[in-house]
């Protein structure tokens, strides 16, 4: 009689097991779709019109199609985190740490400061770099090396870039860099730039420093054609 109340049992026991399965396989069905549906909204972005950006910047239509197939190569979702920004830019400087460079520069892309750069950031930036006048191309160095946006520059930012500069470099710069190599940088950075000696270097102090500078001008003008 066991036995027999046993075998009822596990037939009980199998023929509920579909059903469990099936309530089982479409909650996690259900539970993955809105998973996927969320991170579609939350990650996925889709640029503006080519023509509005072909307005808004000096690249042709042609150009941003071409960039634009390599930033989704590169960012499928469409946006790039810092995370993955460092990543990519790390590829650029294999004898040395980048990280600490490409955090700053991440953030100079990320105007909105909303923790990812979408393919409008990426261009707009790219837009000023390549083909901007002297004075945007200028500005934007600026904001790149105010790390607290707070519309100066002062020596701690300045040897933080600085630093982070030498980093990504590596050993392999040659001359070998004594330790105090940055701090001397910095030094001769505000010699030239504080034009009033207040200890912080203003947007008119660097815009007027650097136009008196054929070294850094010559500079401005490396990446003009690479396009």
């Amino acid at each position: 009689m066991g036995a027999v109340m046993g075998t009822f049992s596990s037939l009980q026991t199998k023929q509920r097991r579909p059903s469990k399965d099936i309530a089982w396989w479409y909650y996690q069905y259900q539970r993955d779709k809105i998973e996927d549906e969320l991170e579609m909204t939350m990650v996925c972005h889709r640029p503006e019109g080519l023509e509005q950006l072909e307005a808004q910047t000096n690249f042709t239509k042609r150009e941003l199609q071409v960039l634009y197939r390599g930033f989704k190569n590169e960012c499928p979702s469409g946006v790039v985190n810092e995370e993955t920004f460092k990543q990519i830019y790390a590829q650029f400087f294999p004898h040395g740490d980048a990280s600490t460079y490409a955090h700053y520069l991440f953030h100079a892309f990320d105007t909105t400061q909303t923790g990812s750069v979408k393919f409008e950031d990426f261009v707009t930036a790219l837009s000023i770099l390549l083909r901007g006048t002297v004075h945007e191309k200028l500005r934007w160095t600026f904001n790149l090396y105010d790390i607290n946006k707070d519309g100066y520059i002062n020596k701690e930012e300045m040897m933080d870039i600085v630093k982070a500069i030498y980093d990504m470099m590596g050993k392999y710069t040659y001359p070998v860099l004594r330790e105090d190599t940055p701090r001397q940088h910095v030094d001769v950075f505000f010699q030239k730039m504080d034009k009033n000696k207040d200890g912080i270097v203003t947007l008119d102090e660097f815009l007027e420093s650097c136009q008196e500078d054929d070294n850094i001008m010559r500079s401005l003008q490396l990446f003009q054609n690479v396009m």
